[in-house]
């Protein structure tokens, strides 16, 4: 079972189907590795009466021979923002501790059509507003990588590098590595195996970040493939469903069955989405690569610069022509970013009044007592921050200056993006991030709007221009800890991003993990 739960989502449902293991029996084994890797906190609740239902109905269909499709009995994860009927969602904070849904979102609905199993919801920084997933009302998730629960994995058989030593000083409290966020928890559901997949959401690299980190594919679709319906909402205007998995394939099969439009979400594309298939050969000579050179930045770490070269001289090799190009406006990206998304975040998050919805403070007074007790009490301080600082920008006598500013530049920098695919170029390859996961203390050091600052350049960009963009891990820091890059492509062009980024991971052959001990999961 321990090399089960690490398989591709295509070759495990092929045991499914030839009946060499049941669903149940799957679930299971997942849930009980839920346990053991319980000390990285990558969920908030763990389904497991629910996918124990759910596995015991594939088990039914796996016996009538009816099974419906690749991911029928197959184990995923879901981000602790998207609601699933009966289940808390709570996006990591108090104001939403006690929140049940009454309906499913869209894509999970989709999966669960598709028989894939629920196995929890993951951890996450609170309403998805931070770099790290240490903002959770449940506590911070840490990173496999660099962990003490390292020792219960091993590389598959290809990988062999004695230089490769992880560092035992991660053991030691508060010195362990960030998972990355704001999807961290489901970053760390896939690394450890207790899910073949898990979904995520991505507003300015919330999923490509933590991806990034902990050695998976991270896949940000373009805005409006993907519907948001039952996406607890940050940035209307940028949020977009991710998608975390081991490989390639396995984020374009979960992509098949979420993508195409939705009647409950109004920015859905309309026209019917057509399946990828990624699989066949690539010919990589005369694809035309740009390399921004704006995304060179002082905080890019020499490794990742230099990871970065790597992969554009492999594509280079193979007939590629990869030739730097300019984005003038990303220095002001982040920057525009992050007014935009404080405005939106203090729209949003002003339902949440206490009276009609999320949590109430128990006080007696006015009503604006009620009110602001009960924010106080139910929002974090990075939460009420935002709130405040958006507020401000969307003042009447602010307005101008900085929401409709923003605006006017956000259209800047996706003017970037169209006029160098006018030019003829095909992607884009970037770094995700500018270093390896960094350390606990290390990232602790700063205030969340700066980390996210840091850690979001070179991802927040695509979600300003609603183009799609994707992070594959390519090797192994010197400290052991992954390192990626990042491919983005013009709208709808997924095809061609994912099949360029898997020409990639078969090149590179990134160390993938395995359990070392069948037992712990029996």
């Amino acid at each position: 079972m321990n090399n089960v739960l690490t398989l591709p989502i295509r070759a495990v449902s092929q045991k499914i189907v030839a009946g060499e293991i049941r669903p149940s029996e799957l679930a299971r084994a997942s849930l009980k590795l839920t346990s053991v890797v319980k000390p990285l906190n990558a969920f908030i609740t763990v389904t497991d009466k629910l996918a124990e239902q759910q596995s015991c109905e594939s088990d039914e269909r796996q016996a009538r021979k009816e099974l419906l499709g690749e991911l029928d009995g197959v184990p995923i994860a879901v981000k602790d923002n998207f609601c699933v009927s009966g289940d808390y969602t709570t996006c990591a904070s108090k104001m939403l501790a006690d929140f049940v849904p009454p309906y499913d979102a869209t894509i999970y609905q989709r999966l669960r059509d598709s028989g894939a199993v629920l196995v929890g919801k993951t951890n996450l920084d609170q309403f998805a507003m931070g770099a790290g997933t240490v903002d959770s009302l449940y506590g911070p998730s840490k990173n496999l990588w660099g962990s003490e629960m390292m020792e219960l994995y091993e590389f598959d058989d290809y990988f062999h590098d004695e230089e490769i030593q992880f560092s035992k000083a991660a053991c030691e409290t508060d010195n362990w590595h960030i998972a990355g966020g704001s999807s961290g928890g489901s970053a760390i559901a896939v690394s450890t195996g207790t899910c073949f997949a898990a979904l995520g959401s991505d507003t300015g690299g919330s999923t490509r970040n933590p991806a990034s980190y902990c050695g998976l594919v991270g896949l940000k679709p373009t805005y409006g493939l993907v519907s948001r319906h039952g996406l607890i909402p940050l940035v209307n205007s940028m949020d977009v469903p991710g998608i975390l998995t081991r490989t390639v394939g396995d984020a374009v099969t979960i992509l098949n069955k979420i993508a195409g439009p939705d009647p409950l979400d109004s920015t859905t594309y309309k026209s019917p989405f057509t399946p990828l298939e990624v699989s066949l050969p690539l010919d990589i000579s005369g694809l035309r690569i740009g390399l921004p050179k704006e995304y060179r930045c002082s905080d890019l770490t020499e490794e990742v610069d230099e990871n970065w070269r790597m992969v554009g001289q492999l594509l280079e090799e193979a007939g590629a022509r990869v030739f730097p190009v300019s984005m003038p406006h990303t220095e002001y990206s982040i920057v525009c970013y992050s007014v935009l998304n404080q405005c939106e975040v203090a729209s949003n998050m002003a339902r949440y009044d206490g009276l009609e919805y999320g949590h109430r403070a128990e006080i007696p007074g006015t009503l604006e007592e009620l009110y602001a007790k009960s924010r106080s009490e139910g929002f974090n301080d990075v939460v009420r921050s935002r709130i405040l600082a958006g507020n401000y920008y969307l003042l009447s006598e602010n307005y101008e200056d900085f929401f409709i500013r923003a605006m006017k530049v956000r259209r800047l920098i996706s003017d970037d993006f169209e006029n160098v695919w006018k030019s003829g170029v095909d992607l884009l390859l970037t770094p995700t991030t500018l270093s390896d996961a960094p350390r606990y203390q290390d990232f602790m050091s700063e205030d969340n709007q700066t980390q996210c600052s840091v850690q979001d350049f070179c991802t927040q960009p695509a979600n300003m221009a609603g183009i799609p963009a994707v992070s594959v891990p390519i090797k192994l820091s010197k400290k052991g800890l992954p390192l990626s890059v990042q491919l983005m492509a013009p709208k709808l062009c997924e095809e061609r991003l994912l099949k360029v980024a898997k020409w990639i991971e078969d090149i590179v052959k990134f160390p993938r993990l395995v359990l070392k001990d069948e037992s712990l999961v029996k």
